[in-house]
């Protein structure tokens, strides 16, 4: 395992039943994902958040909650990431933004359809916190005291 753990942020974004991933190169191969990231110097929580899903995905986002905080270790190198899911609310998209790079396309896939791709998906963590999120486990920004 490696220390120190990496701080990282995704954002579940749903609209009309279906959630926004981002299809992206990890390790060689191409993988769905919440939009997500590293947490900058400097940076709370919440801007990491709203930062990463347009870095990725082209959106403009409000955040309106918690999911909650997981850890993961990864199986190929043994990072530990701790990270903090939020709720999005779709805004605006920029057609014309430059994803990061890795990033090949955002995507809107339904609940079915993640879960019939369910081994392209960058780390369980992706399909635990949807199913998390539409078991009602919500909690309200407040709950991260992010000065």
């Amino acid at each position: 395992m490696s220390w120190p753990p990496h701080i990282t942020v995704a954002t579940i974004v749903e609209q009309q039943g279906k959630f926004l991933l981002v299809e992206e190169l990890s390790n060689g191969k191409l993988v769905y994902n919440q939009p997500a990231g590293h947490l900058d110097p400097g940076e709370t929580l919440h801007q990491a958040a709203v930062r990463e899903t347009f870095e990725e995905s082209g959106w403009h986002i409000k955040l309106i909650g918690v999911v909650g905080v997981s850890k993961y270790i990864a199986p190929h190198n043994g990072t530990i990431y701790y990270r903090t899911t939020f709720i999005g609310e779709a805004i605006e998209h920029d057609i014309n933004a430059v994803l990061d790079t890795g990033i090949q396309q955002a995507v809107w896939l339904s609940l079915e359809e993640i879960k019939t791709q369910e081994y392209k998906l960058r780390s369980p963590l992706v399909l635990k916190n949807i199913e998390q999120y539409l078991a009602g486990e919500r909690y309200p920004l407040s709950i991260i005291c992010d000065d």
